[in-house]
C-alpha cells in the first residue's frame, strides 16, 4: 500500500529532526566535529593474479603474478605496470610499496609483476613478461577499472632497465609472445629509475675492479644474455656484442618512443649513473621528450625514494602525460 503524501512529509522531517538533533548533541557533550576533505581515493588490494605462463627451465607452464591496488572510483583511470628490481636474478612484486601506493591513492590502478629471470631463463624472456602484463591489463580493462588508452610503465634497477626496454619497443613485435596477441604492449609513459640501458658498460665509472667482476661470466648481466655455462653457450657480457646489442633498450631507441622520466642517486654503488646518463642522451637525440634527475645523495634503493620531494615528481609526470590526456 502506498504511503500518503502527509505519511512521506512527516518521516522526512523525523529525519531532518533526527540529523540536527545529532549535530546538536555533538555539539554539547564534548565530541568535536570534524569534516574530512576528499583528498586522495581509497584502495583496494588484488593479489597473485595469474597473467601468463609461460616456459621457464624445468617448468613448461611457470605462473607468473601480479598484484593489483584498485582506486575506488567509477571512472576508467589510467594504469601503471611496476617492474620491481632484482639484480636480474629475482623479482619480487611486493617491493616498492610505499611508491605503488602513492600513486594509486592518486587516481592510477597500480600491477606490480613478477617476469621470468636468471639463471632459469634469459633474455628476451623478462621483455615479453612485461609486455605480457601490459597485454593482460588491458584485455581485463573493464573488470580493474583501466582506461586501456593510458597505460605506464615503472620499474627500479633491473625493473627500470626493462620499463625503459618496453618503452623504446613500442611497435616492436618480435617482443610479443604468449596471450592476448591482437592487443597492444604500447605504453604511453615510462619510469625508470636507476636502471641499466647498455650492459655491456655496467661497470663503467667504477673501479677496475668492480668493471672486472661485470665481465666475469658469473655476472647477472652475463648470464642474463647467455645462460649458465652448463645450460648454454654460457660466457660474459663481452663474449657476444651482437647479442649483447640486441640486450640494450638504447638499441631500439627512434623518435617515436613516448616520454620517459629518469632518475638516479648520486651516491649508487650498484648501478652507475653513468647508465642513466647514456639512455637520456640518446632519447634526447632522438628528440623523444625525456627528462632526466640525478638525486643528491641518494643510494640504490634507500629511504630517499620514498619521500614526497620524489613522488611528487613521479605523480606530475605521470598526471602530465596519462590524465591530462584522458580518453573523451
Amino acid at each position: 500500500m502506498k504511503l500518503k503524501k502527509a505519511t512521506l512529509l512527516t518521516l522526512l522531517m523525523v529525519c531532518i529532526f533526527t540529523a540536527a538533533t545529532g549535530l546538536a548533541v555533538a555539539a554539547t557533550n564534548g565530541a568535536k566535529l570534524l569534516e574530512v576533505p576528499m583528498k586522495k581515493l581509497s584502495v583496494d588490494f588484488i593479489s597473485d593474479i595469474v597473467y601468463s605462463q609461460p616456459s621457464i627451465f624445468g617448468d613448461p607452464n611457470f605462473p607468473l603474478h601480479m598484484d593489483i591496488l584498485k582506486p575506488g572510483s567509477q571512472e576508467l583511470l589510467p594504469a601503471v605496470v611496476f617492474v620491481p628490481g632484482g639484480g636480474f636474478m629475482s623479482a619480487n612484486k611486493d617491493s616498492s610499496l610505499q611508491q605503488r601506493m602513492t600513486m594509486a591513492e592518486s587516481g592510477y590502478v597500480v600491477a606490480s609483476i613478477e617476469y621470468r629471470v636468471t639463471p632459469r631463463s634469459t633474455f628476451p624472456s623478462p621483455l615479453e613478461d612485461v609486455k605480457s602484463a601490459i597485454r593482460y591489463l588491458r584485455a581485463n580493462a573493464a573488470k580493474y577499472g583501466i582506461d586501456p588508452d593510458r597505460i605506464a610503465v615503472m620499474g627500479n634497477s633491473a625493473g627500470g632497465y626493462l620499463a625503459a626496454f618496453s618503452g623504446t619497443t613500442n611497435e616492436v613485435a618480435a617482443f610479443d609472445k604468449g596471450d592476448y596477441l591482437h592487443l597492444s604492449s604500447n605504453v604511453q609513459a615510462v619510469i625508470d629509475l636507476y636502471g641499466l640501458s647498455d650492459l655491456t658498460k655496467v661497470g663503467y665509472g667504477f673501479s677496475k675492479e668492480v668493471e672486472a667482476v661485470h665481465d666475469s661470466p658469473s655476472a647477472p648481466e652475463g648470464m642474463w644474455v647467455n645462460g649458465p655455462a652448463v645450460f648454454g653457450p654460457g660466457g660474459s657480457i663481452h663474449s657476444n656484442p651482437e647479442k649483447a646489442a640486441k640486450a640494450n633498450p638504447i638499441t631500439y631507441i627512434t623518435k617515436d618512443a613516448p616520454p620517459f622520466l629518469i632518475m638516479h642517486g648520486d651516491k649508487d654503488t650498484l648501478v652507475s649513473p653513468n647508465q642513466t646518463e647514456i639512455l637520456h642522451e640518446a632519447l634526447v637525440s632522438q628528440g623523444v621528450d625525456s627528462t632526466y634527475y640525478v638525486v643528491q645523495g641518494a643510494g640504490h634503493g634507500g629511504p630517499q625514494w620514498v619521500q614526497t620531494e620524489i613522488t611528487d615528481i613521479l605523480i606530475a609526470f605521470l598526471d602530465k602525460h596519462l590524465k591530462d590526456k584522458k580518453t573523451k
